[in-house]
Formats: C-alpha cells, structure tokens, sequence
C-alpha cells in the first residue's frame, strides 16, 4: 500500500468528472485508489493479487496530478520508458517568497511561453506548481529540460537556454538519421 498526500485544490481533478479520472487510474494500473477529499490523502493499493501489477506507476500519476498537470499530461506516464521528476525551486532561492516568485515567472515566462518552449525542444511536459517544476518525459527529455530549468533558475537568459535546446534536438535528430542510415535504410539511388 502507498500513500500519497496531494493539495486539496488537485482532489477534484484527481477524483475527474463522475470518477472518470480515478476510474481510468485503477483500471490501468490495476490498483484502488482510496481518496480522503478532506485532507488530501490517497492510498494505492493493488486491486489483484496477481503481483505484476505494479502500483508504482499510478503513484507517478497521482503524484503528477497533485504537481499540477492534467489527467490526460499525466497518462503519458503509462509508458513504461516514462517517469516523472519533480524539482524543488526553494535550493535556488534565499527562503524568500519574492524570489521564489521571479524564478516560477522565470521558468513559465510570459504567457506561458518560456514552458512552451521548453517543452517543443526537449520533447518533456512541464508544470509549475507550488514551489516545485514537475516534468514527465523518458531519461533524455527529462536530463535536458531539468537542465534548463536548473539553468533559468541561476539566472541564465533565456535564449541561451532555448540554444541549448535547439543545439541537443539536432544532434539527437542527427544520431536518429545516422541509425536509421546504419540499418540499411539509407536511400538508394537507381
């Protein structure tokens, strides 16, 4: 059994519309899911006794939703080479509220954009929520996005980020193009 404390505000979203969402979480998971609306504590249980139903990916979903992203952002965690990674902001700050506050500014940007951004290049899903950047995506996407965030967070400018970006979706596009041409794929002229 697992136990996972979500916001209050993220019940209704966890719970969905007529219990869709914690309906489609035990079904795919193979798990219950038992919601204390009151004081935002869920616990996760297998719903079988077969034991390869692992609860552990409706804890990442769960967990997902309480850091603020979407049911249907957080049933890319479904994926097996999926996880989530949640990043606390507060290393970064002096214990200051104000600058706690610039730097969720920072990493979102104006309209959302910095985070729109970031997510076309690196391929990951971001939410700012609370004092924390939560992403969900495989190894790389997460490593690269993590490290543009941690980047914003010290203070380097935007562009320099976002060319980081651009400089590893090359590269991981180059690597693909070249295994795909090492397979015998390349194109024949004739």
């Amino acid at each position: 059994m697992h136990n996972v404390k979500i916001p209050r505000d993220r019940v209704g979203v966890l719970i969905g519309k007529k219990g869709k969402v914690k309906d489609k979480i035990e079904k795919s998971c193979g798990v219950k899911l038992e919601i204390d609306s009151e004081g935002g504590d869920v616990m996760i249980s297998n719903a079988t006794n077969i034991e390869e139903m692992s609860p552990f990916k409706a804890v990442e979903i769960v967990t997902a939703i309480a850091k603020g992203f979407s049911p249907n952002r957080a049933d890319r965690l479904l994926h097996e080479e999926v996880t989530l990674h949640v990043q606390d902001l507060k290393e970064f700050t002096s214990k200051s509220n104000n600058a706690l506050e610039r730097i969720k500014g920072r990493i979102i940007g104006l309209d959302g954009k910095a985070r729109k951004v970031m997510e076309e290049l690196s391929g990951a899903y971001i939410s700012v929520y609370g004092h924390s950047v939560a992403m969900i995506g495989n190894s790389e996407e997460i490593r690269l996005v993590n490290e543009a965030v941690t980047m914003l967070a010290k203070g380097s400018t935007h562009k320099s980020v976002y060319n980081i970006l651009q400089a590893a979706r090359r590269r991981a596009k180059l690597e693909r193009l070249k295994l795909w041409e090492d397979n015998g794929y390349e194109s024949r002229n004739f």
